[in-house]
């Protein structure tokens, strides 16, 4: 199938993908149903969207704020039962918007944004779902606290600003073996008493499965080639 019938057919390439995690799920022992699957529609509009949700699926993902608002308002008047996960770097300023459009945000990273998502969650009296991003890769261009850094931060979050941590996010570098990072984040969220895992993409979700995770992340998979930004460039 070419990523253009893959785009128009958003639906049946869903389905394709919940069967692969059912295939995976069983050969790793697992329930599939405790693997959370979040369909990422960040570039694509409503219009790409909406087979999707018609679908059934309710758990979708954006990395920007300022996209998702643009699109998202409208679809939760048409599916109130959606659930909508933020995926991508987030800035302080971003966070009082951030907490009234998003269910749960798994890129908490650094105090500023964890003091930030603390307030403003306070005053809107919501309780999100949170996950702390790991640069388990140490990358200079990649979000995430440090390994080294992790217990730390998390003690910051759990006790001083009482933020309910789900777990830990990680996306592994491109060119390194994605089950090495895997298997860390998971020892890590262990170690840490934390059952989220929020690790597998289009790429390697598969392999993901056979190291626990319980949230993954799919985009061009389901929905095809990302769109074109007006910018030029894919996301």
């Amino acid at each position: 199938m070419t990523d253009q019938d893959t785009a128009a057919h958003p639906g049946h390439d869903l389905d394709n993908v919940k069967a692969r995690i059912a295939d995976r799920a069983r050969e790793a022992n697992r329930n599939s149903a405790d693997i959370t699957l979040i369909a990422v529609s960040k570039t694509f509009d409503a219009d790409a969207i909406r087979p999707v949700l018609q679908a059934g699926h309710r758990i979708f993902g954006e990395n920007r704020v300022q996209e998702a608002q643009g699109k998202w308002p409208g679809l939760k008047e048409e599916f109130p039962d959606v659930e909508l996960h933020l995926i991508g770097p987030l800035q302080s300023n971003k966070a009082r918007d951030a907490v009234a459009l998003f269910d749960a945000i798994h890129t908490i990273d650094r105090p500023k944004i964890a003091r930030a998502i603390a307030s403003e969650m306070a005053k809107a009296d919501k309780k999100l779902r949170l996950f702390i991003q790991v640069n388990t890769g140490e990358e200079p261009q990649r979000a995430g606290v440090l390994p080294g850094d992790l217990d730390e931060f998390y003690a910051l979050c759990r006790d001083e600003l009482k933020l309910p941590i789900d777990g830990l996010m990680c996306i592994p570098p491109i060119d390194e073996e994605p089950g090495v990072h895997f298997a860390f984040l998971a020892k890590r969220a262990g170690e840490l008493g934390l059952k989220g895992l929020s690790m597998g993409m289009s790429s390697d979700f598969e392999k993901a499965i056979h190291f626990d995770t319980t949230h993954i992340r799919i985009g061009s998979a389901i929905f095809g080639a990302r769109q074109i930004t007006a910018a030029g460039a894919k996301n």
